[in-house]
């Protein structure tokens, strides 16, 4: 049975029961984080690997980002996005654009985030253990993102 908590940011919880507490805190840490332009997405990736999230959802529309643990459990948080809404079009150039910015460290996420909205970018997930992410527009179109080797 779903239970819906708050965790202690104040992101919904949402679980089959409740993930260990290092791996909620981790992952709001790892959120602190981004949004604050301190962790890069090569560690974020590492820090949520190594408490069991292997896929998340950021909602760029919602301002949400969930995180799905291996275990079944998940854990949804606040993710601060700029009050303007994503155009209808997708530009998938933009988009790449924004990645290699941050692949070269130029460009900090909450700045990949304005980016990726201007790009028509609606969210995206980032599937770990697949190694890609993958970008999505209003009307479904998509890119396909590979992890570095």
């Amino acid at each position: 049975m779903k239970s819906s908590n708050r965790s202690a940011d104040g992101g919904e919880l949402v679980t089959g029961g409740e993930p260990p507490a290092a791996a909620t805190s981790a992952v709001e840490e790892c959120a602190r984080g981004s949004l604050a332009g301190t962790l890069s997405f090569p560690e974020v990736l590492g820090r949520l690997s190594s408490v069991g999230v292997e896929s998340y959802f950021a909602d760029l529309r919602r301002g949400t980002t969930t995180y799905y643990f291996a275990s079944g459990h998940s854990q949804s948080v606040p993710l601060h996005t700029p009050d303007r809404g994503v155009p209808d079009a997708f530009d998938a150039s933009a988009i790449i654009d924004a990645i290699r910015g941050s692949q070269r460290g130029e460009v900090k996420y909450p700045e990949f985030v304005r980016r990726a909205m201007a790009s028509g970018c609606v969210g995206y997930f980032v599937w770990i253990a697949g190694r890609h992410v993958r970008y999505l527009g209003r009307r479904g179109e998509d890119h396909v993102e590979h992890f570095p080797q």
